[in-house]
């Protein structure tokens, strides 16, 4: 079997169980869970009108897209969103296929939900240089609980994490392909060994980069789903210029900030910003060529001092100024909300749905009662290794400039420091689905150094994969345990209760 076969064969194996977690009753619970009463309207809004239109009250249409015959009442006058558009066309992909109800509603998620496990094992693979860590990190994000509740219900969050994750492989990618590219620039020596040269190092050029045009592309698609994708945006703009400047030094750059100044940043710059601009922009075609969506003649007949600028984007900007004034201000007290530094240590998970079936119904056969739940909680002991992994890589990247160590680290910074700058803003814990799949690379990164470096004695290597092999038994054994609160089975109630670790948990 050649090393292409072998490289690819794990992570699909890997990414089938994922997918048979989360297709598994994906129709179930039939009900409309959580936030999906906003954002499986809107997608069959986008599908039907091209932009978000008017349903009646909340509880009400709930009940008619349940019903049977379904009523489906949606009137086309434009509606204020809180989100801009993509994440909802992705989840009207599913609903055009299979219809106005929770399969059709969910099964983008699944798919988007698979389809991340797959690209984490190879993203892994090609971090760590290792097949089986790469499969690891994958596995992880597979019986992560938080990411399997969020592929089963049609949320934005699990897009942002999708597209995101897209545009970490993709400037991993650029990575390599810049390095080999000034590598090949290089003068090899008499043992045939590529020497460093200033001169190649200061001025050799990186031609066109179409691995970041792709990560650009995709953290316009993120930001196009949620705005908390801008934040990837501005952490990877710097990610890659300081990879640029490691890459001119190796390549022996005697100023390798003024070579990725005079090089390197203009083109970063504009194959990442402006590409994800344009993309943002082009995602809301549906309401440009629209009448009737909300605000989209704000501008038409307009002066003033920006009055050269299209009606169509200074109405546009009024819109998402509008957004912008609700989403900061948004501070109505929430059951389930959250602080930010309780997320890690999983303070407060929410619940997406309860139910309380009595003997006989549902498949209830408990005389004290069952319980059907989803909770939207990562698997404990995956989130808490994480905790101490993202210390172990605080010191990697400190002290020892791994610089796989700061990747990963950027990734979680720019999806989780942001929040504190909202803690009066009601938010949630489920927001933290964005970067699970940098916890499950930093676990991964910390069990490649338990089972040794590659020099270790048979004996350490021997310690270190049975402590390699338990923790990551274990965190399998907690994902199960806790797998029928993900999923909606009903239980014995003094099942559910045993669950509920903590207080704060119900």
């Amino acid at each position: 079997m050649n090393v292409v076969a072998s490289s690819w064969l794990g992570p699909i194996f890997v990414g089938a169980v994922a997918g048979a977690i989360r297709f598994w009753r994906l129709g179930q619970p039939r009900a409309v869970i959580f936030d999906e009463t906003y954002y499986a309207k809107d997608a069959w809004s986008l599908l039907r009108l091209g932009y978000e239109g008017t349903w009646p009250e909340r509880k009400v249409a709930d009940v008619h897209m349940l019903a049977d015959p379904q009523v489906i009442s949606l009137s086309d006058s434009g509606s204020f969103v809180a989100h801009p558009p993509t994440g909802k066309w992705v989840i009207a992909l599913g609903e055009w296929m299979f219809g106005l109800d929770p399969f059709g509603w969910r099964f983008m998620s699944a798919v988007l939900g698979t389809l991340s496990v797959l690209m984490l094992c190879r993203i892994g693979r090609r971090l760590f240089r290792s097949t089986l860590l790469g499969c690891l990190a994958g596995t992880l994000m597979a019986v992560d609980g938080l990411h399997v509740v969020m592929s089963r219900s049609a949320l934005l969050d699990l897009v942002v994490m999708f597209f995101v994750l897209c545009a970490f492989g993709c400037l991993l990618i650029d990575r390599d392909r810049a390095r080999a590219r000034l590598a090949a620039a290089l003068p090899v020596g008499s043992d045939g060994r590529a020497r460093p040269d200033a001169r190649i190092g200061d001025r050799a050029g990186m031609a066109v980069r179409y691995w970041r045009l792709a990560a650009g592309l995709s953290l316009g698609l993120a930001a196009s789903t949620k705005w908390n994708g801008l934040y990837f945006l501005v952490f990877f703009v710097i990610l890659t210029a300081l990879w640029d400047v490691g890459a001119r030094r190796a390549a022996g750059a005697q100023r390798p900030y003024r070579a990725v100044l005079r090089k390197d940043l203009g083109w970063s710059v504009l194959s990442l910003i402006p590409v994800a601009c344009v993309t943002y922009l082009a995602t809301w075609t549906g309401w440009f060529l629209s009448d009737n969506g909300y605000g989209r003649h704000w501008a038409d007949g307009r002066g003033g001092t920006w009055s050269w600028i299209p009606a169509p984007l200074r109405s546009l900007w009024h819109y998402e100024y509008g957004v912008y004034q609700f989403n900061v201000g948004l501070h109505a007290p929430h059951k389930y909300q959250s602080n930010p530094w309780s997320w890690l240590v999983l303070g407060r998970p929410v619940l997406f749905q309860y139910e309380s079936p009595k003997i006989g119904q549902g498949g209830c056969h408990e005389a004290t009662g069952c319980a059907q739940t989803i909770l939207a909680l990562g698997t404990p002991l995956l989130w808490w290794s994480a905790c101490c992994a993202l210390v172990y890589l605080l010191y990697r990247w400190a002290l020892r400039r791994d610089w796989r160590a700061g990747a990963v680290l950027c990734a979680v910074s720019a999806g989780y420091l942001p929040w504190f700058l909202y803690q009066d803003r009601t938010i949630f814990q489920f927001y933290a689905v964005v970067f699970v799949p940098y916890l499950c690379l930093a676990v991964t990164m910390m069990v490649g150094a338990i089972l040794g470096p590659p020099g270790a004695t048979s004996n350490r290597r021997a310690v270190g994969a049975v402590a390699a092999g338990a923790l990551t038994l274990l965190i399998l054994w907690n994902f199960i345990y806790f797998f029928p609160i993900y999923t909606a089975q009903v239980i014995p109630y003094s099942g559910w209760q045993a669950r509920m670790w903590f207080t704060t948990w119900v």
